[in-house]
């Protein structure tokens, strides 16, 4: 089919575009080139561009073209055709703009092996600007699609360059943009920043060094608009699950300011929760304990105990939420030796909270301390990483033996067994818990002490769930590994007894297995006629 005819009647084009556009597998190069040869590009392109009165015309084209550039075929054909890119970065239409910006991704992916050439194409067609306003000031789609290939742009060398020239450009300056564009603007200008953040650390290093987040701190000191505050926090999670966050993140006020956060009363009660959950992730990485002094480290877990001191029953989400970021806190050894330091350690609430069901309401609360107190305890820590320094280890059991003695149950034993007879969800999160805490020998003997809580642990039928089997069957092997370490062990043939209870349930695997039945045979007596 030649260019003329494809302009005069797009209707056939229409319909091998979408058949394109919606191929249910995968494009390979052959049906790209076939494709191509029944409708060269240019067609497609002038297609594109010309105001048909079609229904669905511009979708359906946009849509062939960006699956069309995906392939490797495709995608090699870019470079012959940056002034459509140029112009379509430019357009009226969303959709058009959305394509150019995908398209530029898909150049660059092509060109990975030779940046130069992408730079060279980017700067020739004065793409990046063009970029930065489809940024800004397109729609959802287009800021997306923009920022992608900005961020695709960033992983070379002289992309990096292109972003950041040492000598600074007013129009792409990513400070001087945030600062004079709209309220939407700005906050896209900062999610740039942190995508550019996660590329390396020569980019984070870069874009601290040039105090780009700085602009983060300070919307989070002016937080006047809550969706904007929010939508800052959500950057801020972002920012914090990046692997080198912590080192950049300890260099600026952030973690002062979420403190703070969490402090004031008169703020939403979704962003102190927004603000206690990055604290927890950022520090339930044990690296930052070296960039941040314990003070300061102090401060900050004390924000959130203050707020659990502070906290009603009808404020149970957010109570929750602090005893979740307690336990990510705790899932280190330096952030649980934290928790469960002084006189009157912050871990407190969490062992409370464990135990204290409150009713139905307080589900939530006890599901979440349990999860946290099995984290603090060592559950997800190697098996060396366990154990904590005496002032911490102290405390611990002498919290959970003051929680017993004032219950119903007196023993932590009583404690424990009465958590597996609960639902599922407690119950998981009971096995977790015990997994980490029967290390300790104080532990380890309680749990003996009760042929209920063995008898619970090694009955394969106890869970129905796959994940409830698995814990149960971890929780097993976690006390039998205590046992083989105890002294205790060769001295109490009970405690043997129970180490071969342990031992057969371990062998037989996390999941129910009915026991093989075998034939039995039948006798029946004669039927007489």
């Amino acid at each position: 089919m030649d260019e003329e005819f494809s302009m005069e009647d797009p209707t056939q084009l229409l319909e091998a575009a979408s058949d394109f556009a919606h191929y249910p597998g995968v494009l390979t190069d052959a049906a790209a080139r076939d494709f191509l040869k029944r409708f060269p590009l240019p067609a497609i392109i002038n297609a594109l561009q010309t105001k048909f009165d079609v229904p669905d015309l511009e979708n359906t084209l946009t849509a062939c073209l960006e699956r069309l550039f995906k392939t490797k075929f495709g995608a090699s054909l870019i470079p012959q055709y940056m002034s459509f890119v140029q112009v379509g970065l430019q357009a009226d239409s969303q959709a058009v703009r959305s394509l150019a910006c995908k398209t530029v991704t898909c150049l660059l992916g092509e060109l990975d092996n030779d940046t130069d050439v992408a730079a060279h194409l980017i700067i020739e067609y004065n793409v990046y600007p063009l970029l930065i306003d489809c940024l800004v000031n397109g729609n959802e789609q287009v800021a997306a699609a923009a920022m992608d290939a900005i961020k695709k742009l960033a992983y070379s060398p002289k992309g990096m360059e292109i972003i950041f020239p040492s000598a600074r450009e007013d129009a792409t300056d990513l400070r001087t943009l945030a600062l004079h564009c709209s309220s939407l603007g700005r906050v896209r200008v900062m999610a740039l920043v942190v995508k550019l953040f996660s590329v390396s650390r020569s980019a984070a290093s870069i874009i601290y060094n040039l105090n780009l987040l700085n602009l983060l701190e300070a919307e989070i000191t002016n937080a006047d608009d809550t969706l904007v505050t929010l939508s800052v926090l959500e950057l801020l999670y972002e920012l914090a699950e990046t692997e080198h966050s912590t080192e950049f993140f300890s260099k600026t006020n952030l973690l002062q300011l979420l403190s703070s956060i969490i402090s004031n009363n008169s703020m939403e009660a979704i962003l102190r929760s927004r603000a206690m959950t990055i604290i927890g992730r950022l520090l339930s990485k044990e690296i930052i304990f070296s960039f941040i002094d314990e003070s300061c480290l102090k401060t900050v877990i004390s924000s959130i105990d203050g707020r659990l001191k502070s906290l009603e029953s009808s404020d149970r989400d957010e109570c929750e939420t602090a005893l979740e970021a307690l336990g990510y806190i705790g899932m280190s050894i330096p952030g649980a030796a934290l928790l469960l330091s002084g006189s009157s350690p912050v871990a407190r609430h969490v062992i409370y909270a464990a135990f204290d069901r409150q009713g139905p309401q307080g589900h939530g609360k006890q599901l979440a301390a349990l999860h946290a107190l099995g984290n603090i305890c060592g559950e997800t820590r190697s098996e060396n990483n366990i154990i904590l320094n005496s002032e911490a280890e102290e405390n611990l059991r002498r919290l959970v033996y003051e929680v017993a003695s004032k219950s119903s149950k007196f023993t932590p034993s009583g404690l424990f067994l009465s958590v597996l007879q609960h639902d599922s969800e407690i119950r998981l999160a009971g096995y977790r818990m015990i997994s980490g805490l029967v290390a300790r020998s104080w532990c380890l003997m309680e749990i003996c002490s009760k042929q209920e809580i063995i008898n619970m642990v090694i009955d394969p039928s106890t869970e129905t769930t796959k994940i409830g089997m698995e814990a149960r069957h971890n929780c097993c092997k976690a006390i039998h590994k205590a046992l083989m370490q105890s002294s205790k062990l060769s001295l109490d043939p009970g405690l043997a007894a129970i180490d071969a209870k342990l031992q057969e349930a371990i062998a037989m695997g996390p999941y129910l297995v009915k026991k093989h039945v075998e034939a039995q045979p039948v006798v029946m007596t004669a039927e007489r006629f």
